[in-house]
């Protein structure tokens, strides 16, 4: 179930609205209208955490292979169980 919120508005910002709604308006109600802000500034925000991924991995993805380093996972593995066994003394 959806919770509910409410918000008040006055003035500029309350004629404001009015304009987006009803018969001259595209929305037909004041919710509808703040539904579509909101959801559009989610998307915004969405948008800004994939570019943000983006720009962290595009030196990886754009890398010549001559820059990459071979990697032994089980050396990993246990260089790490090595570093935890000397912590926990």
């Amino acid at each position: 179930m959806a919770e509910g919120i409410n918000v008040r508005f006055a003035g500029a910002l309350q004629q404001f609205i009015h304009e987006r709604v009803g018969t001259k308006g595209l929305y037909g109600s004041a919710s509808e209208y703040i539904r579509d802000l909101v959801r559009r500034d989610y998307e915004r925000e969405e948008e800004r955490k994939w570019n943000w991924l983006h720009g962290e991995l595009k030196a990886g993805a754009e890398a010549d292979e001559s820059q990459f380093v071979p990697l032994d996972a089980e050396a990993i593995l246990q260089k790490a169980k090595a570093l935890r066994g000397s912590h926990a003394r």
